[in-house]
């Protein structure tokens, strides 16, 4: 009973291009060049699916992000689904103060000192701890939820980090550094053991940022 979690970070997006925090009013969505990635990402997905024999059904879950959102549709256009949105995937919870702020204003005036894994680096921010855990938390839980089945996750590269500690079992602060994840990019995850399961299963790492 093979259960497989492809995770797909989200397209080309506006908040990147201006430069600024990419909270729930200042995403924007993604760009011209995002659109064609999410598009190329889903046609691609839908033949490797036919190929490798995916487990089925396919369900397709993303982020409340407006960039996700919109890439997830094109991928679950693609298996004929709905994407359900699940505010768990997200990147940073920012504070409402920082959403649409310029990224490096953000970064440059609202430092808290001391920040690292169980405190935030920005005033009013998520800890890198809390992220991590509110991610692994819905990534088991939609693997618990199709067991035996194929799960594709829309959402971001914090959210494919997470998938080391939620899948991986690797602690709170990751003991190397990921290479960063590129738009449109595709990590898959798969085990043969029940994924709700104590002591947890073992995944295994088929595929990163590809």
């Amino acid at each position: 009973m093979r259960t497989r979690m492809v995770l797909v970070r989200h397209g080309d997006s506006m908040h990147r291009a201006d430069g600024v925090v990419g909270g729930p009013r200042g995403c924007g969505g993604l760009t011209e060049r995002g659109f064609e990635q999410a598009r190329t990402v889903a046609a691609t997905l839908a033949v490797r699916a036919h190929r490798d024999g995916w487990e089925g059904p396919v369900s397709v879950y993303t982020s409340t992000r407006l960039r996700a959102v919109q890439t997830a549709d094109a991928v679950a256009a693609a298996f004929g689904a709905q994407a359900v949105q699940e505010c768990g995937l997200c990147t940073w919870h920012v504070p409402d103060y920082a959403d649409g702020m310029l990224l490096e204003q953000f970064l440059r005036e609202h430092d808290a000192p001391g920040g690292g894994v169980f405190r935030p680096f920005q005033d009013g921010n998520e800890s890198p701890a809390e992220l991590l855990t509110r991610i692994s938390r819905a990534l088991v839980e939609i693997a618990a939820r199709h067991r035996g089945s194929t799960a594709v996750v829309v959402a971001h590269a914090e959210t494919v980090a997470a998938s080391f500690t939620a899948l991986g079992l690797l602690g709170h602060w990751h003991p190397f550094d990921l290479t960063t994840v590129g738009n449109a990019a595709v990590t898959e995850w798969l085990t043969d053991a029940d994924p709700a399961a104590f002591p947890p299963p073992r995944w295994t790492l088929a595929r990163f940022n590809a």
